[in-house]
């Protein structure tokens, strides 16, 4: 107002801007939850969805044969190792000098793991099991943005099975690229300077 030259704002003004700014941030509130909602809603329980590959399950085969191949040459070098460091030749080559250096390489090295493997399992037997998480305290919900505290009812009833048994909101967590769909699609923020902005992060 000052900078336009208004000098006097009356209350009904004030009134009237914080009420279209509560209902234009609901409209924006709702209309990303949507997109969210879309995004995250499965298929997987239509009677009409038919899975035809699985991308996941090929990779983790892959990953699986890698694995073993890789488990196979090493055991494979290793084996070559053991051998070069169990010979007993007179004239060694600089070849067999050198793998007989690698075999001691490749003992010190399992022996320090052993080492190491011995120490972790002493720590997590000095420290004992580890205790479950509790629950959250009925008290410490939030629904709709506001903590609720504990009445003197509720507090009455702690240590019965109904107390602990207490509703979950279900949380939607929108993220940024809900967002700049959201303002891809609005007239008034396909083409503005906050969508702009919003692409570069």
């Amino acid at each position: 107002a000052k900078k336009l030259g208004i000098t006097d704002v009356p209350a009904e003004v004030v009134t009237f801007i914080s009420h279209a700014t509560q209902n234009r941030l609901r409209t924006v509130i709702e209309k990303v939850t949507v997109i969210t909602q879309h995004r995250m809603e499965s298929y997987k329980d239509d009677e009409w969805y038919e899975q035809a590959t699985d991308v996941r399950s090929q990779l983790k085969f892959f990953e699986q044969l890698e694995r073993l191949e890789k488990q196979r040459k090493d055991e494979q070098e290793r084996e070559i190792l053991l051998k070069a460091a169990k010979s007993r030749s007179r004239q060694e080559d600089p070849e067999q000098a050198r793998l007989k250096q690698k075999a001691k390489e490749m003992q010190q090295q399992e022996l320090a793991q052993m080492r190491q493997r011995d120490a972790n399992l002493t720590a997590l037997a000095a420290i004992g099991p580890r205790k479950k998480r509790k629950l959250d305290s009925p008290g410490l919900l939030t629904i709709g943005g506001e903590g609720l505290g504990m009445s003197g009812g509720s507090q009455a009833g702690l240590g019965t099975p109904s107390s602990r048994q207490y509703a979950r909101q279900k949380v939607t967590r929108v993220n940024l690229r809900d967002f700049i769909f959201y303002m891809e699609q609005e007239r008034e923020t396909s083409h503005s300077l906050l969508l702009y902005r919003a692409l570069l992060k």
